[in-house]
């Protein structure tokens, strides 16, 4: 049996007003994250079988959580619960197993996709961050939206909002219970050791790699006992969170050395470096109508060039060095556009203020010193890092646990540094010189031609894999099975200056087409009335999507050229566009005809404030660069149940007896 009209229309609004429900519970329910269990005690353990996924697919493994004290030196302390993962070992009986510390600081330590080449002899096992990967995560939105919504990243007028979002954040934080002096990289070793002692493993080695490898640092430090080996990828000594800008210039000019003997790359400059340093000079503050942030630029090609293969492009330092000899001001922009989007919200801030604090000291002797005096990229990176001479460092607690491992201090366990030749992050230099004299059993390894971590593990795997699976099996410490090979200046998948005209041809082209459609079907319906019932209801749920991503670039069109400062996803920029070219859309596509014949009209007023408040409320549930789908639902959702309930009013029976009567 068929069910009638009216309970049709009355399921669909049942469905279009639960979806705004779920929409507004979103915005106001809490994120999930790992919690403590009822009743655990203080560095217990709990694990089940599970699986991860590795570059080879997904393996068999245990996950649990590890519950610790949030700070150590607080009989008092709060519990925190951290995730912990073990991927087992192929052979029986297994070697000691190794634990990884990546890097950041600020990034999670339960991504390592690279496991499964370790597994032959060893399991390896990833213990959440404290901060990053656990029940309590040190997000700082304020510092996010200080930077999303700055006319210049690390301007001179945007630094001090950067430094009283810190601050906020730090209020915060402290306000909802968070202990911060307890998110050290002390503490984090000891989160390590718990989780050692709980799995039952005698001895341990470790991997760690960047900012990773202080915390390998301070555990041999600390508990040299426990330790077999330790392996460390782009090593940070300590003192060395930041870029000293002389050390970067060098780095250009090995590179600009490298380019002389590259044909393609030697015709088009004579001198790299100095080629680099006069774009950036009298880098233009505009691409046509589009503001070009020079200080954006500086960063995103500090961190670009960290890495040189084409894995890791468009941010490898052939698309940096490319966009400086080739791109011309658009591809700026687009560097400027880049930046914008990926860095702010690339890292926990709360977690890398904690952790960075360590090395507050030597941050601000090299601010008192002058910091830059006329580098190539200048200070932008390093005020980014840590928003500028009166950042962070400043505002944010530190932690008595740092005082006493702000220097090197000698070890006896068996380490290996390996550093990548042209790394711009972590010159191995600053190892060769500062931390290798103090380890008794220390080895280092430089890799020719590679940049940071991800070109160790991206260029010549098995090279670096027979380096690390020697190193902790044997203690052997094999590099002869890296070839040294020329940096390929063609590893440019994808230009600068082809982003920008794709990011021009987005958002102009897309507009268009949806106000072209929005013509298209006002045409159709004065000429030959609305769409069929079928067709229509098509239009207002489906076809109505891309034009609200229309909406959206048009929107990012209008702030790019007249408000800088305003970031893609800020409400200002989605939902204004979103909910006009919806609103119109679904308004069009109404049904023109009841039943009865009778011509109906619907208030478009009602139907486009339907579909702001539906981008509202789904650009309020929405995060990060999912906000414009979700504003966009939202839109389709607020319109649609606006024209369903007017639909319903004339509908229903007492409507008809008013208007009857």
């Amino acid at each position: 049996m068929r069910s009638s009209p009216h309970r049709r229309r009355s399921l669909v609004a049942a469905g279009i007003a639960a979806a705004l429900l779920v929409l507004a519970a979103v915005i106001v329910w809490p994120d999930s994250t790992l919690r403590v269990p009822q009743g655990a005690a203080p560095d217990s353990l709990t694990m089940t079988p599970c699986s991860y996924d590795t570059e080879d697919g997904s393996v068999a493994a245990d996950c649990g959580t590890l519950v610790v004290a949030e700070n150590r030196r607080d009989s008092g302390s709060r519990l925190i619960a951290l995730p912990v993962v073990r991927i087992r070992a192929a052979s029986k009986p297994a070697g000691e197993p190794v634990f990884r510390f990546g890097g950041g600081p600020g990034q999670s330590n339960m991504d390592f996709p690279q496991a499964g080449r370790l597994t032959k002899n060893h399991d390896v096992v990833l213990v959440g961050y404290r901060g990053v990967d656990g029940s309590s995560r040190l997000d700082c939105d304020e510092v996010t939206n200080a930077l999303q919504s700055s006319a210049d990243m690390t301007g001179g007028q945007n630094l001090p909002h950067t430094r009283q979002a810190f601050e906020r954040c730090a209020d915060r934080l402290q306000r909802t219970g968070v202990d911060l002096t307890g998110y050290s990289a002390v503490q984090r070793v000891e989160d390590m050791e718990s989780a050692r002692k709980a799995l039952g493993y005698r001895r341990i080695n470790l991997l760690s790699s960047s900012a990773g490898t202080r915390t390998a640092m301070i555990y041999a430090w600390r508990h040299p006992d426990a330790l077999r080996r330790s392996a460390m990828i782009s090593v940070n000594p300590p003192g060395h969170l930041y870029w000293d800008p002389r050390i970067t210039d060098t780095q250009f000019e090995q590179y600009a050395d490298l380019c002389r003997a590259d044909r393609a790359c030697d015709a088009k400059t004579s001198d790299l470096a100095a080629t680099i340093r006069s774009r950036v000079a009298d880098m233009p503050s505009r691409w046509g109508p589009f503001r070009i942030k020079k200080t954006n630029v500086s960063i995103l090609s500090q961190y670009s060039m960290h890495m040189n293969g084409e894995g890791s492009a468009p941010g490898n330092a052939p698309t940096v060095i490319d966009a400086y000899l080739d791109g011309g001001p658009g591809a700026m922009w687009a560097m400027s556009v880049l930046a914008d989007v990926t860095l702010p919200s690339s890292t926990v801030w709360g977690e890398l203020a904690s952790f960075a604090m360590i090395d507050a000291p030597a941050m601000r002797t090299y601010y008192g010193r002058g910091g830059d005096h006329g580098s190539i990229l200048g200070n932008s990176s390093t005020d980014f890092l840590w928003g500028g001479p009166d950042g962070f460092s400043t505002v944010w607690p530190d932690s008595p646990d740092n005082a006493e491992y702000r220097t090197v201090r000698p070890s006896s366990v068996e380490t290996l540094l390996i550093g990548g030749e042209l790394d711009f992050s972590t010159p191995p230099v600053n190892a060769t010189k500062e931390l290798l004299p103090s380890l008794s059993r220390g080895s280092e390894v430089v890799v020719p031609g590679i940049g940071h971590t991800a070109d160790f593990w991206q260029q010549q795997p098995e090279a670096g894999t027979h380096l690390l699976t020697s190193f902790y099996d044997s203690g052997r410490v094999d590099s002869s099975r890296f070839e040294r090979r020329p940096v390929d200046f063609t590893a440019v998948p994808m230009s600068m200056s082809l982003i920008a005209g794709l990011l021009l041809a987005g958002v102009t082209g897309v507009p268009l087409l949806g106000l072209l459609a929005l013509v298209l079907l006002a045409r159709r319906r004065r000429g030959r009335g609305a769409p069929g019932r079928p067709a229509g209801r098509w239009i207002r749920l489906l076809g109505t999507a891309p034009l609200g991503l229309a909406g959206w670039l048009l929107g990012a069109l209008f702030a790019w050229i007249c408000a800088p400062q305003w970031f893609l996803t800020s409400l200002a920029v989605v939902v204004p566009g979103t909910g006009l070219l919806v609103g119109l859309g679904v308004y069009l596509a109404r049904p023109d005809e009841d039943p009865d014949g009778s011509k109906r009209t619907t208030t478009p007023v009602l139907v486009l404030l339907g579909a702001w408040l539906g981008a509202l409320l789904g650009a309020l549930a929405g995060s990060g660069l999912l906000i414009p789908a979700t504003a966009v639902l939202g839109a389709v959702v607020g319109a649609n149940a606006i024209l369903a309930i007017r639909t319903l009013r004339r509908r229903s029976p007492l409507a008809a007896t008013a208007v009857s009567g």
